[in-house]
């Protein structure tokens, strides 16, 4: 990343700035890189009064029918409404009560499998909330002054929060639903003891995720809560957007953090887009030759695990979304998706529809949507996770660890009508599954490789993909005897090939003068 350098420009030069780097010999590439968005379909509309926001919906139904076109409820079984948009709730002009309700009742995700992640279940357990975790929200804005997000909050470590109410609001109904604390009031976080802050983005999104890693350590997170009109964009609203890690400098900062151990996880975006679409494998001008499709998760993968949104159960705030787990059909979907959380009705703090005033810290919402809203169910199920974990004195999942436990459990995907399956957003995580998973763990032994040394020379093997979370204790013993002296010693040396994967490099010396058979033997003490 020390070779990546940012530049700043006029939008109508920055085409001509990067055919001139590209010419210079000490460039190796220069791309002009699109402007990043949450992941949420956001309207001007988002500001104004309740009845005015109905009424401009109106038209715009109006407008479809009579184009020929059906409505029904955003993203529900009746046909989604092609101007629809997300988090468009407008706050409640009531004065909230002297005392906020509890509304963890309306909070389904907390609940049991499959309907939500069985929360609960987690918080029966030493560390199930998350403690000893940290979590960093990398997007805009945030309200770190709201009465239900007081605690174990270690506000914007990077950057400078924006005061636009959408992004505050954003980044708001993020942190509830991720670490809301945990009261007789509001909202209630999946993992409220774990410690969140933000990283924002009012510095290149690369610097801000590399920021973020930089505080962070083996079993944190970090979340990505934005995504990118991609190269199928079709400049209607957000369609074809896609996840950041395509774009060589955010693929390699999130690499960065992954490398460190930290958990990335990323939004799928909400361009309605096959992320497998070949489209994909075409490098965009100007980008490094050693550039792949990262979606591919061949030749690169940044090791994020990538979140699409999934309907709630029907009947959830009296909607229905299509079958409970189906994809949402503005969620991104393809191979790399590895979990789904709720892409509508999340209550959670922020945006004032559920309860709104005069006081934005006494803001809730019970209409929370997109991928936005289902990456931090994700990242709250992780998180309890790591606190289980640390609480028994293991050590943390790594990320590749996370990401194939994600897809090892939980509540698997549905068919909805034109949205099968198939369209792969992966299961909803499970922790009464995914906890035991975590913990489990197994002991055996057995012979890696068998070999013959010359007497006095030294040999070096190498044993490759053994997974990085095995405890693995190598011995060589001799299987040709010679009684009265050590015949061989040997040194064990190890290479982290990857985040996943870890490569034993076995020198063995032949201490006497005839040959010696041996064997490499493996002790799998745990995993």
């Amino acid at each position: 990343m020390a070779l990546f350098y940012h530049v700043d420009a006029p939008a109508d030069r920055l085409e001509e700035l990067a055919e001139r780097l590209r010419s210079s010999d000490a460039v190796e590439a220069a791309y002009v890189k699109p402007g990043v968005d949450l992941a949420v379909q956001r309207a001007e509309r988002k500001t104004v009064p309740r009845q005015a926001a109905k009424t401009a919906k109106k038209a715009v139904k109006k407008a479809v029918r009579k184009a020929g076109g059906t409505v029904g409820r955003q993203g529900g079984p009746g046909g989604a409404d092609p101007a629809a948009v997300l988090n468009d709730m407008a706050p409640d002009v009531a004065d909230a009560p002297p005392v906020t309700p509890d509304f963890t009742a309306r909070q389904g995700y907390l609940d049991a499998a499959p309907g939500g992640v069985d929360a609960r279940y987690a918080w029966t357990l030493p560390g199930g909330r998350g403690a000893g975790v940290r979590v960093i929200d990398c997007e805009w804005g945030w309200r770190f002054t709201h009465e239900d997000l007081l605690r174990n909050q270690g506000g914007i470590v990077s950057g400078t929060g924006s005061t636009d109410t959408g992004f505050v609001n954003h980044g708001t109904a993020v942190l509830g639903e991720i670490g809301g604390d945990v009261n007789a009031f509001g909202v209630t976080g999946i993992s409220p003891d774990a410690v969140t802050s933000a990283s924002a983005f009012s510095i290149p999104t690369a610097t801000a995720i590399r920021n973020a890693a930089d505080r962070l350590g083996p079993g944190d997170i970090i979340l990505l809560e934005i995504h990118r009109p991609g190269p199928r964009a079709t400049g209607a609203g957000q369609q074809g957007f896609i996840a950041v890690e395509w774009w060589p400098d955010d693929y390699l900062a999130i690499r960065y953090a992954v490398d460190r151990g930290i958990t990335v996880v990323e939004a799928a975006g909400n361009g309605a887009e096959d992320l497998d679409h070949p489209a994909y494998d075409t490098p965009q001008p100007g980008f490094p030759a050693w550039w792949r499709n990262p979606f591919r998760r061949t030749a690169l993968d940044a090791g994020a695990v990538i979140v699409g949104a999934g309907a709630p159960p029907p009947g959830t705030h009296g909607a229905d979304h299509g079958p409970d787990r189906s994809r949402l059909d503005f969620s991104n979907f393809g191979a790399c998706v590895d979990a789904q959380g709720w892409g509508r009705e999340v209550t959670t703090t922020g945006y004032g529809d559920l309860q709104g005033g005069t006081s934005q810290d006494l803001w809730y919402t019970d209409r929370f949507s997109g991928t936005s809203s289902a990456s931090p169910i994700v990242v709250g199920a992780l998180a309890a996770t790591q606190g289980v974990l640390r609480a028994n004195g293991r050590i943390p999942l790594s990320p590749a660890r996370s990401r194939q436990l994600l897809r090892a459990t939980g509540s698997p995907q549905q068919d909805a009508p034109g949205r099968p399956a198939t369209q792969r957003i992966g299961n909803r995580p499970n922790l009464r599954q995914l906890i035991p998973a975590a913990l489990q763990t197994a002991t055996w032994v057995g012979v890696q490789f068998r070999a013959t040394l010359p007497g006095g020379r030294t040999g070096r093997w190498f044993t490759h993909s053994w997974p990085a979370h095995w405890h693995v204790v190598w011995t060589v013993v001799p299987t040709s005897p010679r009684p009265g002296a050590p015949q061989v010693r040997w040194k064990v040396r190890v290479e982290r090939a990857s985040d996943g994967f870890a490569t034993y490099w076995i020198d063995v010396t032949n201490l006497v003068t005839d040959p010696v058979d041996f064997e490499a033997r493996f002790a799998v003490l745990g995993w």
